[in-house]
């Protein structure tokens, strides 16, 4: 220049956000959103594993929460003065405060709910004559003095027991307290005396002072010891005939336990700690049960014994609590693992999908560059530097929104996915395209699948990964997934399969778009050959995008399975629970439905079908029986069913009792077409002949056979010869004409079907229904006939599933991995269209001028994404099915499903492919690729071929 100075020359990357800023923009938004998933993913299951830990506690029994330690009295070779020290409040608080500030990290006790003191273990034989004696046995009472009462009770009548005068062991008289309920159901008032035989002298008098109310009844201080609350009623152990006792316990003044070493109670002081679960966190797990285990036999007793006394112990089950949750994470977590490979592995493919776009975009320009002098390292140097630019914050900014969207989580677990994130597409943009331009390049031949020939380095790449996952899932199919925990090898199987489908379905492509073309080459139409030679020189269906769509593809197609299968669960569970969609039953077994209500019920609106059953547990199989004196014959191998929901061994050995099901053939079966049960042979049982329906009034006599359908274990027991059985429907005998795998109402595998019109006794004692009665009417139909009648609803049952904060938390992760992986989908499919999207608009431009309409056009592009992405398709079809298949052995929804839920059904769940998980995301992708082609050929249709031609002549 005229003035000897250098021209100024603008910085790089300011330049290259301008020039291209929609770039910029879309690829800080999808690092975005990637890593906002992989931050939330790690703090989400730390989030429902520490919101399952603290449910488990918290809703546990206090008596088996709570850490409790207890020593015997203090010896009696001690002087008095001193042993009565030590059971004195002040020593007392004390070592419990000693002994809460030794409780080991993570272990914290909520110490408002401390509770400490002196208690009886033997109870004491109350023989005061007012107190009530159900079947003439005089009730057993505890005392117990301990602290806080006045704290966590409230007078409701009375005063508070107190101590006048300093209580010793030689003290005849304390006062005392009981709660509401202990007073009601033992005659007890204000002014009562009870009393206590010492060793020496006469017996200790306690005096109730007060009636008390419990300000929380459920908290650990009134739960812990439920007697302390509400006293029971409970059968004598000693006694040869069924009586029954009560039992109780009194409260005691504070300070009144000197007066407890007096008598033969075995006097015994202890602390309670309940757990404070609000610090804990789910990794705290595995560091709490060390702790406890260390408590009750290790080093933390030894440091007990030092605060509390050489005798001292620890009694918790709180160990048991945290052993249960951990098997729960156990078998949750390697479901969540699937999910989460699965995921990331589809983000990662995505985001190398995108850096091969824009370095596709940048080809020309970076080829410009490396032919006038350009060197890697600064090339490559200013790519890192631009994409850093845009990367870095927006993979912090996901962090920091993932840390905001779940409140409850590590840190650094978070930190390092979304640094992974970020350094990952900082690498991989650059080094992909800077390997491109090792050497100049020059315009080269097109490629062209069809006609290509992959180079032997390619080929032997691709072989070597095709061996090694192939050898690995020919391992896990051998080994199997039930192992247990969280296994890569079996998280990975998604990737595995898609890796497998992709390198194979990639070299099986072109075969069939040779053989299409030469057919549609005959035809005067010009679009089909088109299409397929446009499909075969796309590069949108090479593997990275092909392996892309099968990843998310399988990992949705899991995840709606796994969603789908907890459903299922739940439906059979409840199904099995109830028997129908409701279920009028008596209170007891052995309690009849009359007649006027099963008419009722049947004319309510709503009802389809009612079918009576006459259901008798119980029923002893004959000795005499097929397989009697085989194995398994020890009498206390009885397997006797006693309720709905016991459950009997499936062999036959183990069907020494059994249901017997009275039903009406018609009705049930009917109910069992409705309810998915097995088809009923209701023809083998019809009650003619030996079995015809008894006159009114007669008794049934042991000659009469009646035809009976068994479970399969029942039916191996009997055999095909009569055997006479007693029951309260009447005597007679039962050979069995055919089997069933279920009945109805009952999770037992040991019963027998007769047609209840051939029963002595045939008065229905369940009344199972189908259709959508009114539940208000039902109950008040049941009602109305002055007895007791339960009413079940299967969708009252089904609502008892409710997910505990860890199945919840699965459940959400996996629709978020179902959600994430059909975004991943979408995006792989327009981000294969967008890499050739601007040779689709330079074609349609050219052919436009040679006289090609818009609905031609249309339908060449649409004709020729098609093959991608039915390939795509099918493919993910094919690797989602493989999938499931390949883990389904190891996987029980068990624990997702209906763990928690007393009483529910634990047989395993397994995973089964859904239709719609499999079909919906496949036929997704196909729908937006023609939606995509449609679009691009509408917009280029809006442009001249003129201006589109002016851009440049685009290979």
């Amino acid at each position: 220049m005229s003035d000897g100075k250098r021209a100024a020359s603008a910085p790089w990357i300011r330049t290259r956000l301008r020039t291209a800023p929609g770039a910029a923009v879309a690829l800080a938004v999808l690092v975005l959103v990637t890593a906002f998933l992989a931050a939330a993913f790690p703090r989400a299951v730390d989030a429902y594993e520490t919101k399952g830990l603290r449910h488990d506690i918290r809703l546990a029994d206090a008596g088996r929460s709570a850490v409790e330690v207890s020593r015997p009295q203090p010896g009696l070779e001690l002087p008095r003065e001193q042993r009565e020290a030590g059971v004195r409040t002040p020593e007392l608080k004390r070592i419990g405060g000693a002994l809460g500030k030794a409780l080991p990290d993570p272990l914290r006790a909520e110490m408002s709910s401390v509770a400490y003191g002196v208690r009886t273990l033997k109870p004491v034989l109350a023989t005061e004559s007012w107190l009530p004696r159900p079947d003439t046995v005089p009730p057993q009472l505890s005392y117990t003095a301990q602290t806080g009462l006045k704290e966590h009770a409230r007078l409701v009548e009375g005063a508070w027991p107190t101590t006048p005068a300093e209580v010793t062991s030689t003290s005849r008289a304390v006062r005392g307290a009981v709660t509401e309920e202990t007073a009601a159901a033992l005659n007890m008032k204000v002014g009562s005396t009870l009393r206590l035989p010492t060793a020496v002298g006469g017996p200790l008098t306690v005096t109730i002072t007060g009636i008390l109310a419990p300000r929380d009844p459920g908290g650990s201080y009134w739960s812990a010891d439920p007697l302390v609350r509400t006293p029971s009623l409970i059968p004598d152990p000693a006694s040869p005939f069924p009586q029954n006792y009560w039992t109780g316990t009194v409260l005691l003044a504070e300070d009144a336990g000197p007066a407890l070493l007096a008598t033969a109670t075995e006097p015994s002081l202890f602390w309670r700690f309940p757990p404070d679960a609000s610090a804990l966190t789910g990794p705290d797990g595995a560091r709490l049960t060390a702790v406890v285990n260390s408590l009750e036999s290790g080093p933390g007793l030894l440091k007990v014994r030092a605060i509390a006394g050489d005798t001292a112990e620890v009694l918790t089950g709180l160990g048991h609590i945290v052993q249960a949750n951990a098997r729960m994470r156990d078998a949750i977590s390697p479901v969540i693992a699937v999910a989460a490979l699965g995921i990331g592995s589809v983000a990662a493919v995505v985001l190398v999908m995108t850096g091969a776009l824009i370095a596709a975009r940048r080809k020309a320009e970076l080829a410009l560059m490396r032919s006038r002098g350009g060197s890697l390292r600064g090339i490559g140097g200013r790519l890192l530097a631009e994409t850093a630019v845009t990367v870095v914050p927006a993979s912090a900014l996901g962090l920091l929104l993932a840390v905001l969207a779940v409140g409850e989580g590590r840190w650094w677990p978070a930190a390092l996915a979304a640094t992974g994130v970020g350094l990952l597409v900082c690498v991989a943009l650059p080094l992909r395209t800077t390997l491109q331009h090792i050497r100049p390049t020059l315009h080269g031949a097109r490629e062209d699948m069809v006609s290509a020939r992959p180079s032997r380095r390619r080929t032997v790449a691709e072989l070597t990964l095709l061996v090694l996952a192939v050898g690995a899932v020919t391992a896990l199919r051998r080994r199997g997934t039930s192992g247990g925990g969280t296994d890569l090898l079996v998280s990975g199987a998604p990737v595995l399969v898609a890796l497998i489908a992709a390198l194979v379905l990639v070299r099986l492509y072109p075969l069939p778009l040779r053989l299409a073309a030469r057919p549609m080459a005959r035809l005067r139409g010009a679009i089909g050959f088109l299409s397929l030679a446009r499909a075969g020189r796309s590069s949108a269906g090479g593997a990275l995008p092909l392996l892309a769509l099968l990843l998310a593809l399988a990992t949705a197609a899991f995840g709606g399975s796994v969603i789908a299968g907890i459903g299922d669960a739940r439906d059979d569970a409840a199904l099995t629970a109830v028997g129908a969609d409701a279920r009028v039953s008596g209170k007891s077994e052995r309690a009849t439905l009359p007649d006027e209500l099963v008419r009722t019920v049947r004319g309510l609106d709503g009802v389809r079908n009612a079918a009576p059953l006459r259901v008798e547990f119980g029923v002893a199989m004959p000795e005499t029986a097929a397989g009697g004196g085989g194995a398994g014959s020890d009498p206390d191998d009885s397997g006797t069913d006693t309720g709905a929901d016991s459950g009997g061994g499936g062999d036959a050995a183990g069907a020494r009792a059994t249901t017997m099901v009275g039903v009406d053939p018609a009705s049930y079966t009917r109910l069992a077409r409705t309810t998915g049960l097995p088809d009923f042979p209701s023809g083998l049982l019809e009650a003619t002949g030996a079995s015809a329906p008894l006159p009114e009034g007669a008794k049934s006599g042991p000659e009469r056979v009646l035809p009976v359908i068994a479970s399969p274990a029942v039916a191996a027991r009997l055999g095909k010869e009569p055997h006479a059985v007693d029951t309260l429907s009447g005597d007679f005998k039962v050979q069995v004409v055919g089997t069933v795998e279920r009945v109805a109402s009952l999770a037992s595998t040991n019963f027998l079907i007769v047609n209840s019109a051939s029963l002595e006794q045939r008065a229905p004692t369940t009344l199972l229904l189908t259709g959508a009665p009114d539940p208000g009417k039902l109950r008040a139909a049941a009602d109305g006939n002055g007895e007791e009648f339960v009413v079940q609803l299967r969708s009252e049952e089904r609502a008892r599933y409710v997910n505990t904060p860890m199945q919840a938390g699965a459940e959400r992760i996996y629709l978020a991995a179902v959600a994430a992986g059909a975004g991943y989908a979408l995006l792989a499919v327009l981000l294969s269209l967008l890499q050739t999207a601007p040779e689709r608009k330079t074609l349609l431009a050219r052919l436009r001028t040679m006289g090609l309409t818009t609905g031609q056009g249309r339908r060449l592009l649409a004709f020729e994404a098609t093959p991608q992405a039915l390939l795509a398709a099918g493919g993910g079809l094919l690797t989602g099915w493989a999938t499931i298949v390949l883990l389904s052995p190891g996987i029980d929804l068990v624990p997702l499903a209906l763990a928690g839920v007393a009483g529910s059904d634990t047989s395993p769940v397994t995973l089964r492919a859904d239709l719609w998980s499999l079909a919906l995301p496949a036929a997704g992708v196909v729908a937006l690729a023609a939606a995509v082609a449609g679009v691009q050929a509408w917009w280029a249709s809006r442009r001249g071929s003129i201006t589109e031609l002016r851009a440049g002549d685009s290979r």
